[in-house]
């Protein structure tokens, strides 16, 4: 099965629940994964300069901590000076992508976020911007694009009906989600999307319906991390995610996937210490440390326990630096955009039977 992804052909369905269910291919799934990333993407990690620019959110999804009817969170959001002072602190630490994330905050209209994005490429023309601002109308998509966001995130989280109805409320949609993806791509974004793992009442036929989605879909990124609980939501009392799984399903991604770009999440880091080094190991590629004011980094609380909320921006890049030298890969100052022509027929010669043993461990 393994082999087959290596190759770039299709797994059935029974293969991908076989693939998904125990430890028996670990071993040679990373190795093969780390094959594939070397081949692709050589020993490069990017880097992505996070901004979470509000916690404020007009949804009311049962999973996350900053949804609409937690009354215990104290609220914030930053105005356009404050983002921009993020991004040119970033730029001084080689950071040459940005990415404004935040709740679906009606503050941030139209004209707004146009205007921000113009500034930050006005000011940093060398960079990638990349929002993640939640469902918008395809005149809106247009229109940041249009002032110079270059790539959006969206993750789908479910491709599941049944599953979307129990993670979200009646007013939310399934179907609206995948049609702003799609009008993402089609404007001409490189547009990333994922899912989590071990999230409540999550089966195995559920990551299979996300596997196919992201086949149809084709995206440039794909994010996943483990399940994360928040104290203060409906789910309250279901535990955390696998660790394990999400490794797994990281390099099922990298073989089904060798150009997408794929973070080792700070979901992944506050699971295990470990947690995005494992993901790096496993085929990940890219890094989203925080540059948001560190008065604001606890408040953005999408789950529990979040890592690197007390770290100086500097404190972390360095830290950063660190952990991927340690894996044997290097950050690099760059854009990092997706590649989208095919590799190389040959490998570096770089096949990290190590770093598989280490996974599996």
């Amino acid at each position: 099965m393994i082999d087959k992804l290596y190759h770039n052909r299709d797994l059935s369905d029974q293969e991908f629940s076989d693939l998904l269910a125990g430890d028996a291919y670990d071993r040679q799934l990373f190795a093969r994964a780390a094959q594939v990333r070397h081949k692709v993407y050589g020993k490069a990690v990017y880097i992505r300069g996070l901004v979470e620019l509000s916690n404020y959110c007009r949804n009311n999804c049962y999973y996350c901590g900053i949804r609409h009817d937690n009354r215990k969170l104290s609220r914030y959001r930053l105005d356009r000076e404050q983002i921009l002072a993020c991004c040119s602190d970033g730029y001084a630490l080689g950071f040459r992508t940005f990415v404004l994330q935040g709740g679906e905050d009606p503050y941030y209209n139209d004209d707004l976020v146009c205007e921000i994005a113009s500034a930050i490429k006005e000011a940093h023309p060398d960079c990638a911007l990349t929002l993640s601002l939640g469902e918008k109308s395809k005149e809106s998509y247009r229109r940041f694009f249009n002032a110079g966001a270059d790539r959006y995130l969206l993750r789908h989280e479910t491709a599941a009906e049944e599953h979307y109805r129990r993670l979200h409320p009646p007013a939310m949609s399934l179907a609206r989600r995948k049609q702003c993806l799609m009008d993402l791509k089609e404007i001409g974004y490189q547009v990333g999307s994922g899912f989590m793992v071990g999230s409540p009442h999550q089966t195995g036929r559920h990551l299979l319906a996300d596997l196919r989605f992201l086949q149809e879909l084709q995206p440039a990124m794909i994010g996943i991390g483990p399940y994360l609980t928040h104290q203060d939501t409906p789910f309250k009392l279901f535990g955390n995610g696998s660790l394990r799984l999400t490794l797994r399903l990281i390099g099922i991604l990298r073989l089904m996937f060798p150009m997408a770009l794929i973070p080792a999440t700070t979901a992944l880091g506050t699971v295990d210490p470990k947690g995005r080094e494992l993901g790096l190991m496993a085929g990940a590629n890219v890094l989203m440390p925080n540059l948001s004011p560190l008065k604001v980094r606890k408040l953005y609380e999408l789950y529990d326990n979040k890592i690197c909320t007390g770290e100086e921006a500097a404190e972390c890049r360095m830290c950063l630096n660190d952990r991927v030298a340690g894996c044997g890969y290097e950050i690099v100052v760059h854009r990092g955009d997706a590649k989208t022509a095919p590799a190389a027929d040959t490998l570096p010669g770089l096949v990290l039977e190590a770093e598989a043993a280490t996974l599996t461990a």
